[in-house]
């Protein structure tokens, strides 16, 4: 028998593909989107884990909007922080191994090389202090069944994302001023959608441990670098893409300068870690476009870009685990 996955915030981008991968790989699914289930109430998670038994959850529920979430830090820790908790509570109870997706905002951003897994954590906003609180809570409660998976710089065709907003914007805008002295891995939400596949069968199977595990793209970029790869891709002139500094953009909370994560973990478990950046996006671009102009065909992908993220049976404003 296949086990039972749950999916919680399925209707999000990650959750949307994540069920999509799932569905493929042919497990048994209970997409629950925010609502149909809020994973901060007790009764409710109770209720669906008493109906269905799912042997892994994959917590992609969270919110993401990192300025509101500092004049709004109650708001953000009731989903970020109290739902992990109780998610956890609930495995512990009924069994089963539980996946949270956590994010970069963890750290300081800082760092000149990238961080490990077991990195000391510094969060400098509410919404890392709030995501922070979800991963203590997960692997506190579940030390051997609960894994943390830090991600970033996430984009897909089933959201609002950066890269969809750079597509839109190309259209309109003669130039326009992108940030370069931030640093990350802009990663294709089907990419991590296989490795949480991936590594929820590890975890069943005991080749996983539980623990920390980041999920990001290989490579590096800044903001302004994506930004003129998905000119390119456009067939657009990169340079009207035009490098600015952080404090041209004043926003309520602080971003990491560098959230560039390690992937030694992954590794470890034998899940070999997701592709370069730019790979993955010459393989998502395609749907990428057809998201914001129906019917454009990209103008720069490399030949032999490939069609399908590694390790999956087939084809499958910024945004934030």
């Amino acid at each position: 028998m296949r086990p039972r996955w749950l999916v919680t915030g399925a209707g999000g981008m990650l959750g949307r593909d994540l069920t999509t991968a799932l569905a493929r790989e042919g497990a048994t699914v209970v997409a629950a989107d925010r609502a149909a289930l809020d994973i901060a109430d007790p009764a409710r998670v109770r209720a669906v884990f008493e109906a269905h038994r799912p042997a892994v959850v994959v917590n992609c529920a969270a919110w993401t909007a990192v300025d509101d979430a500092e004049s709004r830090e109650a708001e953000a820790l009731r989903v970020n922080g109290t739902g992990p908790a109780v998610l956890a509570d609930a495995c512990r109870t009924h069994g089963g191994v539980l996946l949270h997706v956590s994010t970069d905002y963890v750290f300081a951003g800082d760092a000149d090389r990238p961080y490990p897994e077991d990195a000391p954590t510094a969060p400098r906003s509410a919404y890392g202090r709030t995501k922070l609180a979800g991963e203590r809570a997960v692997l506190e409660t579940l030390p051997d069944t609960g894994h943390v998976v830090r991600t970033a710089w996430l984009y897909g065709a089933g959201g609002a994302n950066f890269v969809r907003t750079m597509i839109k914007l190309e259209a309109v805008k003669d130039t326009l001023d992108v940030v370069d002295d931030q640093r990350g891995q802009p990663t294709w939400t089907v990419d991590l959608a296989s490795r949480l596949v991936l590594l929820g069968l590890a975890a069943l199977d005991g080749s996983a441990p539980a623990g920390v595990y980041h999920g990001t793209s290989g490579g590096a970029t800044s903001w302004y670098g994506l930004a003129r790869e998905v000119f390119r891709l456009l067939g657009a002139d990169p340079d009207r893409v035009r490098p600015v500094g952080s404090a041209a953009f004043a926003r309520p909370a602080p971003r990491p300068a560098y959230s560039v994560l390690a992937h030694d973990r992954l590794r470890a478990a034998g899940i070999a870690p997701v592709r370069d950046w730019r790979a993955a996006l010459h393989a998502a671009f395609p749907a990428l476009l057809a998201a914001e102009r129906p019917g454009q065909r990209p103008a720069g992908l490399n030949a032999d870009a490939p069609d399908r993220p590694p390790g999956t049976a087939g084809p499958s404003a910024r945004s934030r685990a």
